[in-house]
């Protein structure tokens, strides 16, 4: 297999976190995928509860804007604060490790 953006060869590699290692990108990679999964969580919590952006919004007294940005990670960082109240209004809770 040939990397066609740098011309380098790939044999040899096992996994998936072996090629984003070589590539430089793993952290960024492991960051956007927690995004995309903390997001769709809190979306499915929304749906169960029957609950719109606007009334997530008027719960957490924030903007509309705000939680576009918390519903969908490639709009911005969005703070664990915020994150953690999203997820109480919706009857979860957030946890966050060092591993």
């Amino acid at each position: 297999m040939r990397n066609a953006r740098r011309g380098r060869r790939l044999t040899g590699l096992t996994s998936l976190d072996e090629f984003l290692d070589q590539e430089g990108i793993r952290a960024e990679v492991d960051v956007g995928a927690v995004k995309r999964l903390v997001a769709m969580q809190l979306q499915r919590a929304m749906r169960r509860r029957a609950m719109t952006k606007a009334q997530l919004a008027r719960r957490m007294r924030t903007s509309r804007a705000q939680i576009d940005r918390v519903l969908d990670p490639r709009r911005g960082n969005v703070t664990l604060d915020t994150l953690a109240r999203a997820a109480k209004i919706v009857g979860r809770s957030l946890r966050v490790a060092l591993v």
